[in-house]
């Protein structure tokens, strides 16, 4: 019932993590990393939202404010 979410979970999160290791680098070729980030980190918001479970809730929150904060460092 879960392995969808936690799979995307994990992908998620290991892509936000690689956005944070490389935004700190100051590179400034990073658009299709913060356009892929935002597409995953709102692929893990929808697929966490079809679940009642706090952290489920939690995470869709936290999706959409990553992907939210990835468009407006692209902009």
């Amino acid at each position: 019932m879960m392995v969808k979410c936690i799979r995307i979970d994990r992908i998620c999160a290991s892509v936000c993590a690689t956005v944070a290791d490389v935004l700190v680098t100051k590179h400034s070729n990073v658009q299709g990393l913060m356009d892929y980030c935002v597409q995953i980190c709102e692929e893990c918001a929808e697929e966490c939202e079809k679940h009642e479970h706090q952290h489920c809730k939690d995470c869709a929150k936290a999706c959409r404010e990553c992907a939210d904060a990835c468009r407006k460092y692209a902009a």
